[in-house]
């Protein structure tokens, strides 16, 4: 019985110290138009990411060929303020869907191995988006 309390306290206290972080989506911001505030994140599994919307329009919503092998999809309903659970550690790079053309694209690195600066971007991408992303990347590399 006690091994059995030991281990309900270790899992709730793994539980307990999962955090929030909150993510704005905006039309302006300080690096420009139509951004995610911030546009990288660093999280642990099972850490929640809350997408806020400040305006209506925007969402969330994983790039193909930017998610972890295995991974479920993210993507949050446009214009409301929606909760994601990061799981599956590695790199996430996110779009917003209406706004994707114009460079609103972000990173998420899910646990302390996932390194931005290993990853290699997709063929596709809309210009913007990729110049924004290389910008993330480099800024952001172990």
């Amino acid at each position: 019985m006690r091994e059995f309390l030991a281990l309900a306290f270790v899992l709730a206290s793994g539980i307990a110290h999962a955090e929030t972080f909150e993510v704005q989506m905006l039309n302006r911001g300080e690096k420009g138009s139509m951004v995610y505030d911030p546009d990288f994140l660093r999280v642990a599994p099972g850490d929640t990411i809350r997408f806020v919307a400040t305006t209506p329009g925007h969402n969330a919503r994983t790039i193909a060929g930017m998610a972890p092998e295995g991974a479920e999809e993210i993507k949050t309903p446009l214009g409301e303020t929606a909760d994601v659970v990061a799981e599956t550690p590695g790199i996430y790079g996110l779009k917003c869907s209406p706004h994707y053309a114009m460079g609103m694209v972000m990173m998420v690195a899910v646990g302390e191995e996932a390194d931005p600066g290993a990853f290699e971007l997709p063929e596709g991408l809309p210009s913007r988006a990729r110049k924004r992303l290389e910008e993330i990347i480099a800024e952001n590399s172990k």
